[in-house]
């Protein structure tokens, strides 16, 4: 696919962000549950997952790694496009949930599953959608 740039949102996308600072309301919890994701697959539906903290941090699972579990479990294994927010933390003078870029690890993930996954991201021009290949140009291959 060829990269067409970043793209505004549409009401969709708004909806996506949204859903990701629903579950992240619902959930949150300082240190264990610190950012939501919401993925929207190709047939519509929007799957939203939580991060897993853990008391050994490297043991933690990204909520993006969550939502796409339950995309390739009840859903249609696609990803059209996704999004991450993040929560402050308590000491943080800022204390609005904001979007965040997936973490290496969560670039990889959507780029194996579809590479063609649009994600949500935070730039200079406010939030735009970009081809996940954009935050993930050189990806491993087996």
């Amino acid at each position: 696919m060829p990269d067409p740039g970043p793209l505004p949102l549409t009401a969709a996308d708004d909806e996506l962000v949204e859903a990701a600072r629903a579950v992240l309301l619902r959930h949150y919890r300082p240190f264990w549950h610190t950012v939501g994701a919401a993925l929207r697959s190709r047939d519509g539906r929007i799957w939203t997952g939580v991060h897993l903290g853990a008391t050994v941090g490297r043991l933690s699972i990204c909520a993006e790694a969550i939502a796409l579990g339950r995309v390739v479990m009840d859903g249609d294994g696609t990803i059209e496009c996704a999004v991450a927010v993040r929560h402050p933390k308590p000491e943080e003078t800022a204390q609005d949930i904001a979007v965040v870029s997936p973490c290496g690890a969560c670039r990889e993930n959507l780029t194996d599953y579809d590479p063609a996954a649009l994600v949500i991201i935070n730039t200079a021009d406010g939030l735009r959608k970009v081809l996940v290949s954009t935050l993930l140009p050189l990806p491993y291959q087996r």
